[in-house]
């Protein structure tokens, strides 16, 4: 059956100077979607929502594929494989990923964030400007993201005390300025968008 499912696809990190960049994609019945948008009721796009807020619309959607009633993924695709080949195909990568991850078929219905673009062989797929803020099942994919990519940046700060990621999520902040200056760049930096030093 055509347009069976609807799929939400969203990046969170494609700006920051240091980390990987995350992709989230959720993934569920067309007919429950129309049928129990109550379930997104008040869910904005993940800039738009305080941290403590984002992670209680996270605990609330992995609640939700515990009871089967949507799925989700989140690719988190390196800083080293930006520097090498690109933010878009990074972020490109991480869409695909996680949508072979959830065996999306190729008749679902997939709505895209700003500029963002599935492989061609999804034939019903909608590029939406400002589509975290139009489509609610967006906005999930831009909150899953946007957690799971914080989270490890907090990770990954305890292996890199000196930088303050847990603050800033490794975004171009003049904290984190004034630390590279002090510090040096770290593993986890992106050399492709600071110079190569």
């Amino acid at each position: 059956m055509r347009n069976k499912y609807i799929t939400g696809i969203d990046e969170a990190g494609r700006g920051p100077i240091a980390g990987p960049v995350a992709v989230g994609v959720v993934i569920m019945k067309l007919t429950t979607y129309n049928q129990r948008q109550i379930i997104f009721r008040g869910i904005r796009d993940s800039k738009q929502l305080t941290e403590k807020k984002r992670e209680w619309w996270f605990g609330k959607i992995k609640k939700l594929k515990k009871e089967k009633i949507l799925d989700f993924r989140v690719s988190l695709v390196s800083e080293k494989t930006i520097d090498e080949k690109g933010i878009v195909f990074a972020i490109r990568k991480g869409i695909y990923s996680s949508l072979l991850s959830l065996k999306v078929g190729k008749d679902a219905q997939i709505l895209l964030d700003g500029s963002l673009k599935a492989p061609a062989r999804y034939k019903y797929q909608k590029t939406i400007i400002r589509g975290d803020e139009k489509k609610p099942v967006i906005s999930a994919a831009s909150i899953m993201a946007k957690v799971v990519r914080d989270r490890h940046m907090k990770k990954i700060a305890e292996k890199h005390p000196d930088y303050a990621f847990e603050k800033h999520k490794g975004y171009g902040t003049k904290e984190h300025y004034r630390r590279i200056k002090k510090h040096g760049l770290s593993k986890i930096h992106r050399r492709s968008f600071l110079g190569r030093k």
